[in-house]
């Protein structure tokens, strides 16, 4: 997976998918992303949505298309652990998972390939950049980023937790609690607008704070139509 210096390029993250592959192809369209453009994807690919296998197809052709950086979510964390025990898979199912085996015709796991578990194993804890933090959920203020814990990298929501600048002093990006709307805070930044939830997907430039929004079913709902 490349990683390379957003040099030139555009750094835009793009909120929890849940499933909803018709509204990452028209946010990924409406971005029209370049070989020099870094996209970091904060997780919460599958589950709830019609077709996470559309997902996960879509995030690996994006890779030869830019700079892809993937959060994992802690639905993505689920489906990983549900191949560990009856009592993850259980768990997993009545989380959205059910939708998630669904859309790769199968009644377990076993229709899941082996590029699409590769794709999830290799999504990263966070992302950090000059200026910005990237997460799935949450961040802990005071703990360097390689010992924050994955209970609040990935489940804990910015409503559960003082809104805290972190001890860099960077601004944090993240998705995992559902709004109507980017909800920014000032030290951290919250871009998840409820898509699985019958809401919007979001993609977000905090460089320039450019926003790009779509329906579940993929229809432009913000107000810019230029790149």
């Amino acid at each position: 997976m490349t990683n390379k210096p957003n040099t030139n390029g555009r750094l835009i993250a793009i909120g929890d998918i849940h499933g909803h592959a018709m509204a990452l192809r028209a946010l990924i369209k409406a971005i029209q992303p370049s070989a020099d453009d870094v996209i970091v994807t904060l997780g919460d690919y599958v589950n709830r949505g019609p077709d996470s296998k559309g997902v996960v197809e879509c995030l690996i052709e994006l890779q030869d298309r830019c700079n892809l950086v993937p959060i994992l979510g802690n639905h993505d964390e689920m489906l990983l652990d549900a191949r560990k025990d009856r009592y993850a898979y259980d768990r997993f199912l009545v989380s959205g998972g059910r939708e998630t085996v669904a859309s790769y015709g199968k009644q377990k796991l076993d229709g899941i390939p082996k590029s699409h578990w590769a794709f999830l194993e290799s999504c990263r804890d966070y992302y950090e950049t000059a200026s910005f933090i990237f997460t799935h959920a949450n961040f802990c203020s005071y703990t360097p980023l390689p010992l924050q814990l994955s209970s609040v990298l990935r489940w804990t929501g910015i409503d559960e937790m003082d809104i805290c600048k972190h001890r860099t002093g960077k601004v944090a990006i993240v998705g995992h609690s559902v709004g109507k709307r980017i909800r920014d805070y000032g030290t951290c930044i919250c871009i998840d607008t409820g898509c699985g939830f019958g809401g919007q997907l979001t993609a977000y430039d905090p460089t320039n704070k450019r926003q790009w929004q779509v329906s579940e079913n993929g229809w432009r709902t913000d107000q810019s139509t230029s790149r």
